[in-house]
């Protein structure tokens, strides 16, 4: 009897595009969400919230695979360390998280560094539940994706000025792309941490914000900010970029013509 992969996040930017994946190559998919749903188009739904473990049991019951996908601005190790602990009670197979490149490079110290960059800890801290958990696993960190450089963006733009932080570049990818990446290893053997997957080319904030402005025909101003702290400092010095991992394809010139395109 197959049993079912269940998704956290699947909903999400991510999930939208990793179930549709799983569907087609014939998994029973099980989505853990906050808000009752109906079974549709071959999903089931459970309702659950991990940041307080509630119905984290009763979703991973029976099941052999989780993509966890779940995360926000914070307490992504909470959530991961609900997870987790149900899925070794329930005695899961495979766990496969996505996490961010330099989770373990970026430094953070201090208040200054958690305001900024606390979500690179909870990853991190995250990675380290996930491992440990004694359940096999694929761990992926990822760069950023350009669905979420586009929001950024968009609502720094609202802003007479747009802030760049002075010295820090992004290597964004397709979240279609890592989406096909996570499937390919919800459905292979564990192997825990896997190489990192990065975006075809880097870029500077100020650039990415320029190019931004012009594609969706808005003036503003663009503003060098200095970031103070030591993640900061990390950034500066790439730890958020994986050169030797350039393995995606759509660049952010692309994304933008395909937004723009679409409407």
């Amino acid at each position: 009897m197959k049993t079912p992969i269940l998704v956290t996040g699947g909903t999400g930017t991510l999930g939208r595009l990793v179930v549709p994946r799983l569907l087609e190559k014939g998994s029973e998919i099980r989505v853990l969400t906050r808000t009752p749903k109906p079974a549709a188009d071959g999903v089931s739904y459970v309702v659950g919230d991990l940041a307080s473990g509630a119905g984290a049991e009763a979703a991973v019951e029976g099941v052999g695979t989780i993509v966890h996908l779940a995360g926000s601005q914070k307490g992504d190790d909470v959530k991961a360390r609900h997870l987790m602990a149900a899925a070794a009670k329930a005695g899961a197979e495979h766990v496969v998280y996505i996490s961010v490149v330099g989770a373990d490079r970026t430094p953070v110290k201090s208040g200054v560094d958690r305001a900024m960059f606390g979500y690179v800890e909870a990853k991190r801290l995250a990675e380290e539940i996930v491992a440990g958990s004694g359940v096999p696993y694929s761990t992926l960190r990822a760069t950023q994706f350009h669905e979420l450089i586009f929001t950024t963006l968009q609502t720094m733009a609202k802003l007479p000025v747009v802030p760049a932080p002075a010295g820090v570049k992004a290597q964004p990818i397709a979240a279609d792309e890592v989406a096909e990446r996570l499937v390919e290893l919800a459905l292979g053997e564990p192997q825990g941490l896997v190489p990192d997957f990065g975006g075809p080319r880097i870029y500077t904030f100020a650039d990415l914000a320029r190019s931004y402005l012009k594609a969706t025909g808005r003036r503003r101003p663009i503003l060098p900010m200095p970031a103070p702290g030591g993640a900061a400092r990390a950034f500066r010095n790439g730890a958020n970029l994986t050169p030797q991992r350039a393995i995606g394809h759509q660049t952010w010139e692309e994304f933008l013509s395909a937004r723009r395109s679409a409407g």
